[in-house]
C-alpha cells in the first residue's frame, strides 16, 4: 500500500469521519506536531491506536519546523497503526476538532515539545567537545 493515500485534506477528513460513524465505527483523533518522528511518538501512538477505532492523525504546522508539514505527515502515514493523516493549520485545529465528532481526541502538542527539547538537548550534548 502506498502510505501517501492516507494523507487527506480536512474536508475529506470531516467527510470520511462521518461516513465512518454513520457504519457505527468509533474514531479517534491525535494531534501533535511530530517534528521530528522519534520512538517516543511511535510507543505514544501504539498506545493510543485501538483496533475497534479508525486513528485520524492531526499534523499541526509549527512556526519554526524542522521538516515541512507534508514530510512530517508522510513519516507519521508510515505507520501501521494510523489509519489517516491530515494536515492542519495550527489555526484551523480548534474548528476541526469541534465539528469532527470524534469519540475521544488526545492532545500531544505539548508532549511534542517536550519531546523536541529533549532531542534538542540531547543532539547538544553529543556534539560537545
Amino acid at each position: 500500500m502506498n502510505t501517501r493515500h492516507k494523507i487527506i485534506d480536512c474536508a475529506q477528513a470531516l467527510s470520511l469521519a462521518a461516513e465512518l460513524r454513520g457504519r457505527g465505527s468509533a474514531v479517534k483523533v491525535v494531534s501533535g506536531y511530530f517534528d521530528v518522528l522519534v520512538p517516543d511518538h511511535v510507543r505514544r501512538l501504539r498506545q493510543i491506536a485501538d483496533r475497534s477505532h479508525k486513528l485520524f492523525v492531526f499534523v499541526l504546522d509549527l512556526p519554526s519546523p524542522l521538516l515541512a508539514t507534508r514530510a512530517r505527515a508522510e513519516l507519521v502515514a508510515a505507520l501501521a497503526m494510523v489509519d489517516y493523516v491530515v494536515p492542519v493549520a495550527e489555526q484551523g485545529v480548534e474548528q476541526l476538532l469541534g465539528s469532527f465528532g470524534a469519540s475521544e481526541i488526545i492532545r500531544e502538542e505539548s508532549a511534542d515539545l517536550r519531546r523536541s527539547e529533549r532531542l534538542s538537548q540531547h543532539v547538544k550534548r553529543r556534539h560537545q567537545p
